[in-house]
């Protein structure tokens, strides 16, 4: 057996062997996989082998349409047969609701080049026979989807890896996986140790025990997941004998999937009375068998299902196919390098891996051979869960994904399994004031504060939400008098050391303060693409607090520790500074009454030190809201004590509590950015114009500053801007696309209502060239084209002077 190489991938199922021909397509070729038993064991071979492009984020869409089309390739380079059945699918609607899904999710295919299309139950009957279409609106109709042999497909992946130069070792159970103090890994197996510069853990069913074997946990646990094959159709052998197949059939509302299976029909369910498996652990020895037939949990699925499909009730049952796969709390897959650890990468949880099995394995081997992805793959990143969560929080979470999956995902949607969890000291006093909770990284934070007879509850919607007035009631209350709250929600990392500012210029882009300043920084990639958007605070010359987004945290935690330098160090302070932000006209007379300090000599992006009350905090001048503003940070000890002197000097000068959905409203009236909607990993400085706060005559050769330096010289292709949006009672979510003279030239990144001009803001993408004011566009919501104005002057405090002032 080989004992050393460059990557060692654990797990022998389609995601392994689809890292390990990507790592050698992408030139690496001393990569070996581990295989316990045969390839395809765990959850690989017992898969319904169903492939589909339809995902709520565009770039795992991307990616999934790049998995389908690999196949061909695959087939191509081995000459072996993935077994691929092009046949297509329908998403059935049978409510408004799930139909405007449908609408939004076929505007963002668009401009993604997928070739979908809405159909009428006239053309479903056409095109799905099988189907009962009464009660059904429409559907969604997408010609890539299919299916394939499971063992077939995972088999030439494994054979193009091998023709490139990789190896597989079967029968070769892991032990144990040791770190040396190089980063370098030894996997100790049943046939020896393998020295391995990187490893990945592609384990499935047997991910947190590999993991648990390097000391971590990830998040991730099996469900049981049942699917039933007939004896043959009389309809499907028909269709058969005319030359065709019968395409796929996602019948939401029964929370099934249905295809064509030889001559009779596959179809398998997402019950509600659906199980954890294993809770305890996988079992080693568990590989190639099935689980109990269970019909009892999927009864209720059953009798829908044959009233969607009555053929399925004239067929016997051929066989039963019920086993376990492994899902994510948000049913994303788990990919990229595990933050605190070096070298050791993931790539679990991929629970629609003929779906998702070739855009894994490509974007992390492009990870691990560039360092980067060529597009954001934040929703798998396994960074977006950190230290806080807990198998305890993860099973209930993974419970309510299983049964969602076929459900109306809403923009707007708070989930409530493994609610509330993580809160601050403000909690029960928000909640008394109204609160109605949202949550970020495992954190409760107020959406809205509900008085009167305003709902406790927010409907989930794709149009305005009952939450409407609320939240423009609370707008009115910041820019009319002053509004608070909290900003333990924002990411916080105090940096320290002699070499602190040098270590910073190499990190952020821009300009680090001066002793009592504040700068806006991007933090970019080699590529010069947005990885941070960051508020830098000097608080002396050898000491530092940055600040970001709260959901943001292990993300960010592993670039610094992977960019580390000696004699610097950086601490996620994040849960151990807390406090509140102020916003509004009013703002500055509420701190004057509650300090001795002089609040009036404290200019807009400065700080100070004060005691606000009985409270030490640090003040800085700063505001998302666009607004006269200020954070004040504080120990968590004593933010009650905090509040309470806030709160009571408050109130005569008008002060209302305010969450998050008025913030985000706020922030539009000034075309403000926000993290992983305006900026992120696929979007540059100079596109989204966070290039203005690029320092480029700084001698530091800031991460990204070619790139960044080239995109300068040349301009950017595209550019953000803001229309005004004649939206009806729905505003601009996300990635609607935008018609500009008879075709599609750009895409939302955000929108919403600004409460404070009483109009539909959207934020889009489009082509530099485009961008002027006055420019006419229509925006495709929810499939009505919606005319909008481009707009350069922001709708509140245009010049800056009550921001600044």
């Amino acid at each position: 057996m080989k004992t050393t190489t460059r990557v060692a991938v654990i797990g022998g199922g389609v995601v392994g062997c689809s890292v390990l021909y990507h790592l050698t397509k992408l030139g690496w070729t001393d990569v070996m996989l581990i295989e316990r038993s045969e390839l395809t064991s765990g959850s690989t071979w017992h898969a319904a082998g169903g492939f589909h492009t339809l995902n709520g984020d565009t770039n795992m869409a991307a990616l999934q349409g790049y998995t389908i089309k690999l196949y061909k390739e695959l087939e191509e380079i081995t000459g072996l047969s993935c077994g691929l059945h092009h046949v297509g699918g329908v998403t059935l609607a049978d409510n408004r609701d799930r139909f405007d899904m449908l609408l939004a999710e076929r505007a963002k295919h668009r401009y993604m080049g997928l070739e979908t299309e809405i159909v009428t139950p006239e053309e479903i009957a056409g095109i799905a026979p099988v189907t009962n279409t009464d009660g059904i609106l429409g559907g969604l109709y997408d010609p890539l989807d299919g299916h394939l042999d499971p063992s077939g497909t995972t088999h030439a992946y494994a054979k193009a890896a091998r023709m490139a130069g990789a190896v597989i070792e079967t029968h070769c159970h892991v032990h144990e996986t040791n770190q040396r103090p190089d980063g370098t890994w030894d996997v100790v197996t049943a046939k020896g140790t393998i020295h391995a510069e990187h490893l990945v853990n592609a384990a499935g069913l047997w991910a947190r025990e590999v993991a648990a074997m390097a000391g971590i946990y990830l998040p991730l646990h099996p469900m049981e997941h049942q699917y039933i094959v007939t004896d043959d159709v009389p309809e499907i052998s028909a269709i058969i004998d005319a030359g065709g197949e019968h395409p796929h059939v996602m019948g939401p509302a029964g929370e099934s999937y249905l295809r064509q299976e030889g001559r009779g029909l596959c179809i398998g369910f997402y019950e509600q009375p659906c199980r954890p498996w294993a809770v305890d652990g996988t079992p080693w020895n568990f590989g190639h068998e099935l689980l109990p037939d269970d019909f009892d949990k999927i009864e209720d699925s059953i009798e829908f299902a044959y009233r969607r499909f009555p053929a399925l009730g004239r067929a016997g049952v051929k066989s039963v196919i019920h086993g376990p796969f492994t899902f994510a709390p948000d049913g994303n897959p788990l990919v990229g390098p595990v933050p605190g650890l070096r070298n050791y990468w993931s790539a679990c949880a991929v629970m629609a891996g003929f779906s998702q099995g070739g855009g894994v394995g490509l974007m992390l081997a492009q990870w691990m051979t560039a360092g980067e992805c060529e597009r954001d793959v934040s929703a798998m990143d396994v960074a977006r869960y950190g230290d806080w969560i807990t198998p305890g929080y993860t099973r209930p979470k993974v419970i309510e994904n299983y049964q969602k999956r076929f459900s109306v995902s809403y923009p707007n949607e708070e989930l409530p399994a493994a609610r509330p969890f993580r809160r601050t000291p403000m909690y029960d006093v928000f909640d008394q004031l109204g609160a109605v909770w949202g949550h970020q990284y495992g954190l409760e934070v107020p959406n809205y504060f509900a008085q009167g007879d305003e709902p406790r509850f927010e409907t989930p919607s794709f149009r305005r939400s009952n939450a409407f007035a609320a939240t423009a009631r609370e707008v009115k209350a910041v820019r009319g008098a002053v509004g608070i709250n909290e900003v333990q929600n924002f990411g916080k990392y105090l940096v320290r050391g002699a070499s602190a500012r040098a270590w910073l210029d190499r990190i952020m882009a821009g300009t680090i303060p001066q002793p009592g300043r504040l700068a806006l920084n991007p933090m970019l990639s080699p590529a010069g693409r947005i990885i941070g958007d960051f508020t830098v605070a000097c608080r002396d010359e050898t000491t530092f607090q940055l600040t970001a987004s709260y959901g943001a945290q292990a993300y960010h935690m592993r670039w610094f520790q992977q960019n580390a330098q000696a004699g610097v160090s950086v601490e996620n302070i994040s849960d151990r500074l807390t406090g509140f932000q102020i916003a509004g006209p009013r703002a500055r007379d509420v701190l004057a009454a509650c300090t001795d300090a002089d609040v009036s000599r404290l200019r807009f992006m400065g700080l100070m030190r004060a005691n606000v009350g009985m409270v030490d905090c640090t003040i800085q001048r700063v505001s998302f809201t666009g607004d006269l503003g200020y954070e004040i940070y504080c120990d968590p000890m004593a933010q009650r004590s905090l509040w309470e002197v806030l709160w009571r000097e408050g109130q005569p000068h008008g002060m209302n509590p305010f969450g998050m959905r008025a913030m985000m409203s706020l922030r539009l009236d000034k075309f403000f950015g926000a993290w992983l909607h305006e900026y992120g990993p696929d979007y540059t400085p100079a596109e989204t114009g966070l290039d203005r706060f690029i320092r480029f005559s700084k001698e530091a050769d800031f991460i990204g500053r070619t790139a960044a330096e080239a995109e300068r010289a040349s301009g950017p292709a595209r550019r953000l801007a803001a229309f005004e949006v004649a939206a009806g009672d729905t505003d601009v979510n996300a990635y609607e696309p935008v018609w500009i003279d008879g075709a599609v030239q750009g895409f939302c990144t955000s929108g919403g209502y600004s409460h404070h001009a009483g109009t539909s803001v959207a934020l889009a993408l489009i082509p530099s060239a485009m961008v002027h004011s006055g420019l006419e566009a229509q925006i495709e919501i929810l499939g009505e084209m919606r005319p909008a104005r481009l707009i350069t002057t922001p709708l509140f405090d245009a010049d800056g002077a009550r921001m600044r002032g």
